[in-house]
């Protein structure tokens, strides 16, 4: 159990994924405008993670060392296109935000990196939690930044928004947070103020 808890805990804090590694940033510019699309991808990656983590260490002894990589994103794509037709169903409109960033999702570093580095060489217990709390820890920093960048940009939280007597006395939005550049300098910020908690992710001179 104690090794359950590492597995899923440790990408949650200082071993984040993003953090520590700098993996899967591209969505992490392109669906943060807003918080919901940044939920709703963060919940779809960690689902997708998981489950293609089971999947791949089910399989792990079958698969030929030659092919493994097309048969990892072969699940992969399965999956994604599993979670798409759900956000359609579900959550239409949503969806249509997310547009084609929910496709790419076969491409995101975190999901060919655990498949490849832990759910080859592990169970599919142990690949689940190291799916579900990698998954997680991405979906965390994506959270993070969709609610600076829409609380700056657009003054709003889903249906919640400053009150009217903030802009009454000055308070202006600022539509800079909402371009894709500040998504990287708050990311950026974000890794450093992790990285600054443990030294050995900092680089040396």
């Amino acid at each position: 159990m104690s090794n359950i808890k590492d597995i899923f805990v440790t990408p949650l804090g200082l071993n984040n994924p993003v953090a520590a590694q700098v993996l899967g940033i591209c969505s992490a510019l392109a669906v943060t405008a807003k918080l919901g699309p940044a939920i709703i991808m963060g919940l779809s990656v960690t689902a997708i993670l998981a489950l293609a983590n089971v999947v791949i260490s089910l399989m792990k002894n079958t698969i030929p060392s030659r092919i493994r990589i097309v048969v990892q994103l072969v699940v992969v794509a399965a999956l994604v296109t599993i979670v798409s037709l759900i956000l359609k169903a579900f959550v239409y409109d949503v969806s249509v935000q997310l547009s084609v960033y929910i496709g790419l999702i076969i491409t995101n570093c975190i999901l060919m990196g655990r498949l490849e580095a832990f759910a080859m060489q592990n169970n599919a217990l142990d690949s689940f939690w190291d799916g579900l709390g990698n998954g997680l820890g991405y979906a965390i920093i994506l959270v993070i930044v969709a609610f600076i960048r829409e609380l700056l940009g657009s003054g709003s939280l889903f249906d919640w928004h400053i009150p009217e007597f903030a802009y009454e006395n000055g308070y202006l939005n600022n539509g800079l947070m909402l371009l894709a550049p500040m998504a990287l300098i708050i990311l950026g910020c974000v890794i450093w103020f992790l990285r600054s908690k443990k030294p050995e992710l900092q680089e040396k001179n």
